[in-house]
C-alpha cells in the first residue's frame, strides 16, 4: 500500500482470504476477499479483477452463500473478457487464463451441489489438460468424480475416482489424498452399485493412509 501497488496488495490479501476460506475461517475469508477486490480498485488489470472475483466466489461458496458466489463468478467472467493482447498484467498473474477460470467455476458449482453445471465444465477442462501435470489433473478429476456422484452417475463417478487414486499413487500428495477421502465418503451412498462396491472394497486398507507433499 505504501508503494501504491494496489493490484499486488489485492493479490496478497486475496491469497490469505483463500487460505481462511479453506481452513474453517469462512466469514473472515469472505470479508478479506471482498476487501482485496475493493483495495485493488476498478482500474486493476482485467486478469487481476477476474482472479480476485473468483476468490470472492470461492469464499462465498465455502460460507454456503450460493447466490453471491454465482454472482461473483459472472462478474469474474465479465472482467476477464475485458483482457486483450495490449493489456499489461503483472508477471505473477501469468497463470490466470480462461481455463483456470473454468476450473474455479466448476469447483464452485461442485461445492454448491449443482452438477448439471459442474460436469460439462470439468469435462471440457480435463479434455485438454496437460497430462504431465499429474497432481493438478488428479485434483480437478476429483471434483468431477464428486459432481458425477451428485448427478446420480455412480458408475462413472467410480471410474473417475479410480483414475484419481492411480494419479495420486504416481504423485504422493496430502491434498490429493484428502480429495480421495472426500470422493470415497461421497460414494458411500452408492455402496450397493457393483462398480462402487468394488472400488470401496479395494480402498479399505489404504483409505486412511496419507503421504505429505514433496
Amino acid at each position: 500500500r505504501q508503494a501504491e501497488d494496489h493490484t499486488l496488495a489485492g493479490n496478497i490479501a486475496g491469497s490469505l482470504a483463500y487460505q481462511y476460506s479453506n481452513t474453517g475461517r469462512e466469514a473472515e475469508g469472505v470479508r478479506l476477499a471482498q476487501a482485496a477486490l475493493h483495495d485493488a480498485g476498478p482500474d486493476a488489470p482485467p486478469k487481476a479483477r477476474a482472479l480476485y472475483l473468483d476468490r470472492v466466489a470461492w469464499a462465498h461458496t465455502q460460507a454456503g452463500e450460493a447466490q453471491p458466489a454465482m454472482r461473483a463468478l459472472g462478474e469474474a467472467g465479465e472482467a476477464f473478457s475485458a483482457d486483450s493482447p495490449g493489456t499489461e498484467s503483472p508477471a505473477y498473474l501469468y497463470w490466470v487464463d480462461a481455463g483456470e477460470l473454468r476450473i474455479m467455476e466448476s469447483r464452485v458449482y461442485t461445492e454448491l451441489r449443482k452438477p448439471l453445471r459442474a460436469v460439462p465444465l470439468l469435462r471440457t477442462v480435463l479434455s485438454g489438460y496437460d497430462a504431465t501435470h499429474t497432481r493438478e489433473l488428479a485434483l480437478y478429476s476429483s471434483w468431477l468424480a464428486v459432481a458425477l456422484a451428485d448427478a446420480n452417475e455412480p458408475e462413472e463417478a467410480a471410474a473417475v475416482a479410480e483414475r484419481v487414486i492411480n494419479l495420486g499413487a504416481d504423485t504422493p500428495s496430502e491434498r490429493v489424498a484428502e480429495r480421495v477421502r472426500v470422493i470415497l465418503n461421497r460414494l458411500q451412498d452408492f455402496s450397493e452399485v457393483p462398480e462402487v462396491a468394488a472400488l470401496l472394497d479395494s480402498q479399505q486398507p489404504t483409505a486412511a493412509q496419507t503421504q505429505p507433499d514433496t
